[in-house]
């Protein structure tokens, strides 16, 4: 039966390049929507962008410019760098369209007929120096629950607690570094409270992973508090009916977006928009998300749209985090990588495809990019193997029997098992658990060289008496190599369509699998895929180490710092040093801060990301006069190994658990002994002696130096 489905990915916002974290959800919806076409269902992919709020309003007005030019640029930069990795989107539209603006102001309505709506005052944080109520991620402070510094208005990184910014800890403003002010203003709540019923029931109905469920059960614990779903002018969005001067809150016109994407779509190829969404409807809908949104999409919305009258999602797929290296995406490093370096750099997107699908299972676990496994895997997998099949065997194809398959082909249990992984591999990619996908068909692959590798068609070849035997082998091979292509075909579209042409072929459908080719003729083989070089994965991570110089180093940093509030100190009163050898193998490379130093200007001192740092381990360096290797926890997950000229000050022993302040942002050097990932701040002066700094008591791990 013909399945009629909708699929959306969460909307990325137009405030900032796509990088990697974004291509693992949009490349895992698009495998998913391929292969549901590929099956014969009718499927449709919408998304847009997320354009409204005050970071798009700032941006703008700081790049001179309207909101509207703003977000209509970064549109074109969003959708080529998706389908620069062959994600397809039937419609990719903006939260800034009439049809959002029509369905925002729909289900506010239908919410308020249902006296789901109230009018509360309320008091927030207003910067006076910018005129301006400040969002929650625009005011920081400390934790009300566990005191950790420098966590956003309205939930803390650290132990994960949800709390108004009112709340906060010796507030600032991000935007100017004041203390804001609290003033009074009418805001607009949706009663999400009243809702609870409903989503407990709707939660654990299946229509999430059970561990996203589990995680719910924490907020209904806690109490569902009613949302603000208003904000004040000034404010880039939709005004709210009936209410001059106040706005919806981007998080509910977002994914109201989903509705105003599909209406678009729907427009073009007259469907109907009701068939669709209503409560009734037999159509099926689902959402492609990361586990930071899952508050919003698995409350929020389904609450919005079954009390709007419309149907709720069939399911919510939650994928985790992107790793890179096993650490956090990081521009120190140039692992926070956007998707144009990639495309740049010359890498085939399909590399990365594939290795994302290798990894993912459905689950809400992080996804680890290991660069050095990216290369092997892709280079043993696609071109050491599933390439290798058809650039073996096609040559005699064409050489000796004029491009013409075999009539016929040999009982090979190969052939049979193949066609009949068919429905495993499906099931697996209906399941999300591509990884395991992948697995299948790898080793179904290894079988199928190993079919070459012992029928040996290039010692055949030598035996004209041997031809009808020739014919048959190199037929069954290009025969799985079909079958392979078809399985992978989701993952690589393509490298399919290059392999179709090559086998003279339609466009690949599932139900192909029950069929074999012979008596067919194909065209001369030509070259599918290249192995990875790894150079280019060193210039793509080149260059995204934003060049910059802090201080008179040789080093270079990135990461801005929000240097406009005041954090921890660092105990100090000589001047600072900051000591990572980056210069030769025995000397250090330093810069001595006196009262004579060349001024820098405080945008340039914000580019230094400097970060408490927890020393785990100290050791001497072999051969090394002046070098300790030092191991450096900043709350990444795995420490980061630094070398600093401090020998003649410190025993190694006394170091180890001490808290210390390192420059986070410094590109990686490497030395003689090993790479150098930062540097450690020390104070000296005319009195002899080197002393690294440290914090007040109370620092941890990962805060911010400011």
């Amino acid at each position: 039966m013909t399945r009629k489905i909708l699929v959306t990915s969460a909307l990325p916002y137009a405030n900032g390049a796509i990088h990697l974290g974004h291509l693992i959800e949009h490349i895992q919806t698009d495998i998913w929507v391929r292969f549901q076409n590929l099956r014969g269902h009718e499927c449709y992919y919408v998304c847009a962008d997320d354009t409204h709020g005050t970071p798009i309003m700032l941006r703008a007005q700081n790049e001179g410019i309207s909101p509207e030019d703003l977000i209509a640029r970064v549109h074109d930069e969003h959708l080529r760098d998706f389908t620069g990795f062959h994600v397809h989107y039937d419609s990719y539209h903006s939260t800034h369209s009439e049809e959002n603006r029509e369905f925002s102001a729909l289900v506010y309505r239908k919410l308020r007929d249902a006296g789901l709506i109230e009018r509360k005052t309320i008091e927030q944080y207003y910067d006076e120096s910018q005129q301006l109520f400040l969002p929650d991620r625009f005011i920081k402070g400390q934790c009300p629950r566990c005191g950790a510094a420098d966590q956003y208005g309205d939930n803390c990184e650290v132990c994960g607690a949800t709390y108004s910014p009112t709340d906060l800890i010796n507030p600032v403003s991000a935007l100017s570094g004041t203390k804001p002010v609290r003033r009074h203003s009418e805001h607009y709540f949706f009663r999400l409270g009243e809702c609870g019923d409903f989503l407990r029931e709707w939660t654990r109905a299946g229509h999430l992973q059970r561990e996203a469920s589990n995680k719910l059960d924490e907020w209904f614990t806690a109490g569902l508090q009613n949302w603000d779903i208003s904000r004040d002018a000034p404010y880039f969005g939709f005004e709210i009916p009936d209410a001059p001067g106040k706005y919806f809150y981007v998080w509910l016109d977002a994914p109201i977006g989903y509705m105003a994407s599909f209406q678009h779509l729907a427009r073009q190829k007259g469907l109907n928009f009701d068939d669709w969404w209503q409560a009734d409807s037999d159509t099926e809908l689902y959402h492609f998300i990361g586990k930071d949104i899952l508050y919003f999409h698995a409350l929020f919305w389904p609450a919005m749209l079954h009390f709007s009258g419309h149907r709720t999602p069939d399911n919510i797929f939650v994928h985790g985090f992107l790793t890179v290296n096993g650490a956090k995406m990081s521009k120190s490093r140039g692992t926070f990588i956007t998707a144009s370096s990639y495309l740049d750099s010359g890498l085939n997107p399909e590399y990365l495809r594939y290795y994302f699908a290798s990894k993912l299972n459905g689950s809400m676990e992080d996804i680890d990019l290991n660069l050095d496994d990216f290369v092997a895997r892709v280079n043993s997998d696609l071109v050491g193997k599933f390439v290798n099949i058809a650039s073996r065997t096609a040559g005699f194809i064409q050489q000796r029997f004029d491009g013409k398959l075999s009539a016929s082909l040999p009982d090979t249990p190969l052939l049979s098992d193949m066609q009949q992984a068919a429905d495993s591999i499906a099931d697996a990619y209906q399941q999300l658990d591509y990884g395991r996908a992948i697995r299948d068909i790898m080793h179904l692959t290894d079988r199928a060289n190993q079919y070459v590798n012992d029928h040996k068609p290039w010692e055949i070849a030598k035996q004209a008496e041997k031809d009808a035997e020739l014919h048959e082998i190199c037929s069954v091979s290009l025969n799985l190599f079909r079958l392979l292509t078809l399985y992978l075909k989701p993952v690589l579209p393509q490298l399919a369509i290059d392999a179709e042409q090559f086998l003279s072929i339609a466009p690949l459908r599932w139900q192909d699998a029950q069929t074999l080719l012979s008596e067919h003729h194909i065209l001369p083989y030509r070259h599918l895929m290249a192995r990875v070089d790894s150079k280019l994965v060193a210039n793509m991570l080149a260059a995204n180490v934003t060049q910059s110089t802090a201080t008179s180093t040789t080093n270079t940093t990135t990461t801005p710092i929000d240097a406009t509030s005041k954090a921890i100190s660092p105990k100090a009163t000589a001047p600072t040093t900051m000591t990572n050898d980056t210069t030769t193998a025995t000397t250090t490379a330093t810069t001595t801060a006196t009262t004579t130093a060349t001024t820098i200007s405080i945008d340039d001192f914000s580019k230094i990301d400097l970060r408490i740092a927890r020393i785990v381990n100290a050791e001497h360096v072999e051969g090394a006069e002046k070098l300790l290797r030092l191991s450096l926890d900043i709350g990444e997950g795995n420490p980061r190994q630094v070398f600093a000229g401090i020998k003649s000050a410190y025993d190694p022993a006394s170091l180890i658990g001490r808290l210390t302040v390192m420059v986070a942002n410094l590109t990686p050097r490497k030395m003689k002994f090993g790479l150098s990932e930062g540097m450690v701040l020390a104070a000296s002066g005319d009195a002899p002696g080197l002393f690294l700094l440290s914090p007040d008591n109370g620092a941890q791990p990962g805060m911010r130096v400011k």
